[in-house]
């Protein structure tokens, strides 16, 4: 195992006893025996290069067919373009790593891989919200939804997502690394993220997180209500249509996207509401493969096998192939 070194400083304004200003960080290894690790590290690869070539067909498929050039496909076109970078964050430095029997991680890339999973978790989260928004005015205001969702917004919302998702990175980063760790350089989790990092400083870590906590609570909750409200419309919409084709398609189209939702929330949730004080257990790292692996892994799968028009979509293109 690679031996990290560090250095020790004290603050002039701040009198700290044996702080420590680690220059790197041990990650957690999912098993020290060889077998297990060569397993790990072919298992997830696997899963990485499926939900690659997975994610890569809906960016082909939606961009392809202009059947498909309307805002839901557009949004689900950017979540597989977001999925990509997502996993690649963090899936293929932990086969690295279980490949090199080494757990090693230098403090600039553990900085560098808290900014990219806090912003991938942000954006992610606000375009399943939007999605959510799109299939309630698709069904609830049909005749308004090429006016409400025009290129134009579907645009915006975009951008607006992926800015004010770097700010909310940047800033909860910043605040992080801020802090001092001295208690010990082991990161309970096969990659850097923020509550494994609190429970290692020797500063108080309070303010950060009650600002993780209302940050959750202010951002994944409120999205949460708004989608759980879009499909309370949806729902008392779908049930008032004759039962048959559009219903099962309108259905067929919000499917997907709740499943989705589900698992995602779910494992944030029960991850970065947790206290830091909470001892770490393998229980963190199986959530947390939830949230950074099965989401990309499945979006492309769920779409793909439960959506008629995708399905129509990649039977054309087959054909024009073969």
């Amino acid at each position: 195992m690679m031996s990290l070194h560090f250095r020790y400083e004290m603050s002039p304004h701040q009198e700290m006893p044996n702080s420590t200003t680690m220059m790197g960080f041990l990650l957690m290894g999912f098993s020290d025996v060889w077998g297990l690790r060569v397993f790990h590290a072919i298992f997830f690869s696997l899963i990485y290069l499926l939900t690659v070539i997975g994610n890569f067909l809906i960016v082909i498929i939606t961009t392809l067919d202009k059947n498909l050039h309307t805002p839901m496909y557009f949004f689900l076109r950017n979540l597989s373009i977001l999925d990509t970078c997502y996993i690649s964050v963090t899936v293929p430095y932990s086969c690295v790593n279980s490949m090199l029997d080494s757990s090693a991680i230098s403090k600039g890339g553990c900085v560098a891989q808290v900014f990219l999973v806090v912003f991938f978790l942000y954006v992610e989260l606000l375009f399943l919200t939007v999605m959510a928004r799109d299939r309630y005015v698709a069904i609830c205001q049909p005749l308004h939804y090429s006016v409400i969702m025009n290129s134009r917004v579907c645009a915006q919302m975009t951008l607006a997502s992926i800015l004010s998702g770097l700010v909310y990175s940047g800033f909860h980063t910043g605040y992080t690394f801020r802090l001092h760790f001295c208690h010990s350089n082991v990161i309970h989790q096969f990659f850097c993220d923020i509550p494994s990092l609190l429970k290692l400083s020797c500063s108080n870590t309070f303010s950060n997180e009650m600002a993780l906590l209302a940050s959750a609570v202010g951002i994944a909750g409120g999205c949460f209500i708004f989608i759980i409200r879009s499909y309370i419309h949806i729902f008392s919409t779908v049930l008032k249509f004759p039962s048959g084709a559009n219903r099962t398609k309108a259905f067929s189209t919000c499917f997907p996207h709740i499943v989705v939702v589900s698992i995602f929330l779910g494992s944030v949730f029960y991850v970065y509401l947790r206290p830091s004080a909470i001892s770490a257990t393998i229980k963190d790292m199986i959530f947390s493969v939830f949230y950074t692996t099965i989401p990309p892994l499945f979006n492309p799968i769920i779409y793909s096998l439960i959506n008629e028009q995708i399905n129509c979509a990649i039977r054309k293109i087959m054909k024009k192939i073969f």
